[in-house]
């Protein structure tokens, strides 16, 4: 398994899919969905063992409320379909949507303040903060990680609305 491949292409899948899911967004708030400068996640700063942690981030972020919702569910599998993956890559994937990891586990990993950008970044592409378990998972990650709030802000200002 390439995880940096892996990475590169679940985050250009998932953003487009959030950009679509965000099409109907636009009549509502006037605001393109195309209109977030760049990347949420600039896979092109990481080397393999940091690919594959991202993608772990990812999934534990996925089942931060208990349970992958019908909408993350869709984000995921429609992720995985563009990005083509092979079997081996599924069955990667599975087997860590089965035994996703902690906040603990992910903040103890993160040394550098680029990293835990990344990270928190990482989380919040694949999800949207609209259950309390999910917000309370990312506020967590922040605070473990020490991520201030301008950091965390300058994150969500970089998702434009994902």
């Amino acid at each position: 398994m390439d995880a940096r491949r892996l990475l590169s292409t679940l985050t250009d899948a998932l953003g487009r899919t959030t950009r679509r899911a965000l099409g109907g967004a636009r009549a509502v708030t006037g605001r393109s969905p195309d209109a977030a400068p760049g990347p949420l996640v600039d896979v092109s700063e990481v080397d393999a063992d940091e690919a594959l942690f991202l993608v772990r981030t990812m999934i534990a972020a996925a089942s931060a409320d208990g349970v992958v919702d019908a909408g993350e569910r869709e984000r995921l599998q429609a992720a995985m379909r563009e990005a083509g993956l092979d079997p081996d890559d599924r069955s990667f994937l599975d087997e860590e949507i089965a035994w996703p990891r902690d906040i603990d586990e992910i903040a103890d990993a993160v040394s550098t303040p680029e990293r835990a950008a990344r990270t928190w970044a990482a989380a919040r592409l694949v999800i949207a903060p609209d259950t309390m378990r999910e917000r309370e998972f990312l506020r967590l990650l922040a605070a473990r990680m020490d991520l201030r709030p301008d950091e965390v802000a300058a994150i969500e200002a970089r998702a434009g609305g994902r």
